[in-house]
């Protein structure tokens, strides 16, 4: 489960739900297959480290 950063920050970096869920969802698959975390944050879960790198503006959509 996603605590920090909330939905709401995430959607000041992304246009919308739609976008902000699939460049999650891919990047969460990236690092689960073994690609670097590009944040700092220790966290087990791929999908909240792809929610910290989007907050911190580390990745832009395709």
């Amino acid at each position: 489960m996603i605590i920090k950063p909330t939905v709401t920050e995430l959607l000041e970096v992304m246009e919308n739900r739609f976008e902000l869920v699939i460049v999650t969802a891919k990047r969460a698959r990236q690092i689960t297959a073994g690609s670097k975390s590009l944040t700092k944050v220790q966290e087990e879960s791929s999908v909240t480290l792809a929610a910290n790198e989007i907050a911190e503006g580390r990745v832009v959509k395709c």
